[in-house]
């Protein structure tokens, strides 16, 4: 039996049940700041290239298999809208398609239409959280606020304390900052711990999930590094990125810090979350961020409570190969809209 084969079939046996979503684990308290392990973090940019490329040709998902992967996707996405021209209407109209993320026929032609298929989360503006957690009363899928001054993270310190408190009150219970990137490109590491932390703070019972926007912190290294320590200072998830950089999400960038969330756990014990976010738009892409979870974090981040694909336009090409899968044809854009 060839590698690929054999993990093929492995893939293929441990993720054919229904999706786990929400699963309960002991929340990231965080740490000291540790600059000793910090300063340890080596990246060989070379091996992770050549690790990334290889991925997704050295394990393949087809057919029945691929459907019940994307099904997966849908419970690990927050699906977002960070647009200028946000009204209540098209956030109203998307949290519609939160509940009920693809048609049910699809639904019913694939033998799941008893299973409660939802989105993990509904990402949108601070002045929006109010609307989206009404239209999504009762369905148990939480609402999440960018803060801290996103994207660019320029605004002032308490102004950026301020906004996470209006957020939390407003009801959202997860929380997407972003970081003082100066401070990494400045090596000032106690300055981002400790703002870090100060977040964490504000946060409260509300999930903290923290933006390393990674294109603009210069190295691997960088990425490594502000990784362990936003965990340190009590991240529930690391993220990638706003989705308003030129580079966002990219399987390089989440190799390495899936493998700083493996080694944070290996020392302390403690699971910390992933979301890669910005220019996922394709099913096939989602695939191999799943993939890439199963392989450096293993089936236990395999479910909305641990990891979370920030996207937009994603939903609509995961319900088109879901149709094409069940009926044979792509159906036209209009059959798959997202708000």
């Amino acid at each position: 039996m060839t590698t690929t084969k054999r993990r093929t079939e492995q893939t293929q046996e441990t993720d054919s049940s229904q999706p786990e979503i929400h699963t309960h684990i002991e929340r990231n308290p965080g740490m000291p700041l540790d600059m000793d392990w910090v300063s340890r973090v080596r990246v060989n940019r070379s091996a992770v290239e050549r690790r990334a490329a290889t991925m997704s040709t050295r394990r393949t998902v087809k057919k029945e298999w691929q459907a019940a992967w994307l099904l997966r996707a849908i419970t690990c996405m927050d699906l977002t809208t960070l647009q200028g021209d946000d009204t209540p209407g098209n956030v109203l109209r998307l949290c519609a398609k939160a509940r009920q993320p693809v048609r049910q026929e699809i639904l019913d032609a694939l033998g799941v239409e008893n299973y409660a298929l939802k989105v993990g989360a509904v990402c949108v503006y601070h002045n929006l959280v109010s609307v989206a957690v009404e239209a999504l009363r009762g369905a148990d899928i939480p609402v999440a606020a960018v803060s801290t001054g996103f994207p660019a993270g320029q605004n002032p310190f308490e102004q950026k304390l301020g906004e996470i408190a209006a957020s939390v009150k407003a009801g959202a219970s997860e929380i997407d900052i972003v970081i003082s990137r100066a401070h990494v490109l400045t090596g000032n590491w106690q300055a981002l711990y400790d703002e870090v932390r100060a977040f964490r703070a504000a946060c409260g019972e509300a999930h903290m999930k923290t933006i390393l926007a990674t294109y603009e912190l210069a190295t691997l290294r960088n990425v490594g590094m502000a990784s362990l320590v936003c965990m340190m200072a009590g991240a529930d998830y690391i993220k990638t990125s706003t989705g308003k950089e030129p580079v966002n999400a990219t399987i390089p960038v989440g190799i390495v810090m899936t493998r700083a969330i493996r080694d944070y756990y290996e020392q302390t014990g403690y699971k910390v979350g992933y979301k890669p976010a910005g220019g996922i738009r394709t099913a096939k892409e989602s695939l191999d961020w799943l993939i890439l979870m199963k392989e450096e974090l293993g089936n236990d981040w395999l479910n909305n409570t641990l990891f979370r694909i920030g996207a937009s336009g994603l939903l609509s090409d995961i319900e088109r190969q879901l149709s094409y899968y069940v009926t044979g044809h792509y159906a036209a854009a209009h059959y798959n809209p997202m708000v």
